[in-house]
């Protein structure tokens, strides 16, 4: 196996004061790179980075909510006083609105795409800047989500942010290439706050926090595990291993890595001369409208169920 060294590199992660975002933080900085750890609360923060530097990685606190260029710009400023550069950037911040569409006021959208959807645009514009001047590549790892990929119910705002990211990295993954910078979007599915609130993932994610391992069809067969699990993407991706990856959404939870597809055609049907609305009714039962897409995330599969 490939050994997957990232001394000398320097990585920010938005958001990375508890849960996934920490394990993407520890994962990094366990294979070498000197990490800004972002968070809105100091406290938080300050534990991050504290539980870091004990476990013999390097690590420093930048307390600010992401979602503005100034923000933005702070995190990479602060990569290059502390450590001289910046190579990695992972775009992991972001908060929970749940609201059905009737329900959701602006201020539930809004704050849930600046957090989301906007922070991603705003951080990784100012890492491309940074890493385009210093000459050297870069990696960009972009986080989504299963809502983003199939949306979900009562996640107008998540969803929408999160397929917007995943849009974002199949872009810049075009527009970077030449400066020789990586962008991917991961997609983890692991036991969090966020995933307790699921019905049937709950009392697992809470035998979980008790010392109790998860069973093997949820590691296996939904992809489902630890923030832990989802982290070795993130130094994967970051590492000379990966450095032909790009444009990608990969899935990542418990036992399971998967490669998600991009939107595309399936199915098509032609008119001499173009379409009716009479001839689209006619025709779509038995042609492009045969096999509908489904939609939402699936149910998870318990063996209860």
């Amino acid at each position: 196996m490939p050994t997957i060294d990232l001394t000398g590199k320097a990585a920010v992660v938005t958001g990375s004061g508890r849960g996934l975002g920490l394990a993407y933080a520890h994962a990094l900085a366990t294979h070498g790179a000197s990490v800004v750890v972002n968070d809105v609360d100091e406290a938080v923060a300050e534990r991050a980075v504290k539980s870091i530097t004990e476990a013999g990685g390097t690590a420093v606190a930048e307390v600010v909510p992401v979602g503005s260029a100034e923000a933005a710009d702070r995190l990479v400023s602060r990569a290059v006083e502390e450590f001289g550069r910046l190579d990695v950037l992972v775009t992991n911040a972001g908060i929970l609105r749940d609201k059905v569409l009737w329900k959701m006021t602006d201020e539930d959208f809004d704050a849930v795409i600046t957090t989301h959807l906007r922070a991603t645009f705003t951080c990784g514009r100012a890492a491309a800047v940074r890493m385009r001047e210093q000459g050297e590549g870069g990696t960009l790892v972009l986080v989504g989500s299963p809502a983003g990929q199939r949306g979900n119910f009562g996640q107008t705002n998540y969803a929408a942010a999160k397929a917007g990211i995943a849009a974002m990295a199949r872009t810049w993954s075009m527009e970077l290439s030449r400066a020789n910078i990586t962008v991917n979007a991961i997609v983890p599915v692991a036991a969090t706050a966020m995933t307790e609130t699921i019905p049937a993932f709950a009392p697992y994610v809470e035998a979980l926090r008790n010392g109790e391992p998860l069973p093997d069809f949820l590691r296996k067969g939904e992809g489902f595990g630890t923030p832990e699990d989802c982290a070795a993407l993130v130094p994967f991706l970051a590492s000379d291993a990966a450095r032909g990856i790009t444009g990608q959404c990969v899935g990542i939870g418990g036992d399971k890595v998967a490669l998600w597809s991009h939107p595309q055609e399936i199915r098509a049907a032609y008119a001499d001369g173009g379409w009716t609305p009479e001839a689209l009714a006619a025709a779509w039962p038995t042609s492009v409208g045969a096999e509908p897409q489904t939609v939402g995330v699936p149910a998870p599969k318990t063996p209860e169920a």
